[in-house]
C-alpha cells in the first residue's frame, strides 16, 4: 500500500511539473509574441503602457472563449457513445467561438485605433501574422528532425 502511494504522489508530481513547465512555455511565447509586436509596430513607450494591457485583455478574453468551446469538444470527444445531437452542438460551439472571437477583435480593434495609427494597426495585424508563421515554421523544422 505505501508503495502504490508513493507512486500516486511520484506521479502527481510529475504531471505538476509537466503543466508548470506547459504553461510556462506559454508564458514565453506570449512574451515573445508580445515583443515581437512592440517592435514590429515601432510603439513608442507611451503607445506600449496604454496598448498593451488591452491587447493582453482580448487576447485573455479570446483564449476563455477557446477553452470552453474546446472543453465541450472535448466532453464530446470523450464520449463513448456521442449522439448526433452531441457532435452537432460541439460542432456549433467551435464554429461560435471563431465568430466571437472576430467580434472580440472588431471591439478591441476601435479602442487600439484610439491609440494606434493607421500604419501602426496594418503593422499590428502583419506582425501577429508574422509570428504565428514563425512558431509554425519552428514546429515544422523540429518535427523533420524526428
Amino acid at each position: 500500500m505505501k508503495r502504490y502511494i508513493t507512486l500516486v504522489i511520484a506521479a502527481l508530481a510529475l504531471i505538476a511539473t509537466a503543466q508548470s513547465n506547459r504553461s510556462k512555455w506559454g508564458n514565453e511565447m506570449l512574451e515573445a509574441k508580445h515583443q515581437m509586436i512592440i517592435e514590429e509596430v515601432q510603439l513608442t513607450m507611451t503607445q506600449q503602457e496604454q496598448f498593451m494591457p488591452l491587447y493582453k485583455a482580448m487576447e485573455k478574453e479570446i483564449y476563455q472563449t477557446n477553452v470552453e468551446a474546446r472543453a465541450l469538444a472535448a466532453q464530446v470527444e470523450g464520449k463513448a457513445n456521442a449522439s448526433d445531437s452531441d457532435y452537432a452542438q460541439a460542432a456549433a460551439a467551435l464554429s461560435a467561438a471563431k465568430v466571437h472571437e472576430g467580434e472580440v477583435e472588431a471591439k478591441y480593434f476601435k479602442e487600439f485605433s484610439k491609440l494606434l495609427t493607421k500604419k501602426q494597426l496594418f503593422q499590428l495585424k502583419q506582425a501577429e501574422l508574422k509570428f504565428t508563421r514563425s512558431v509554425l515554421t519552428r514546429g515544422k523544422g523540429r518535427n523533420k528532425n524526428k
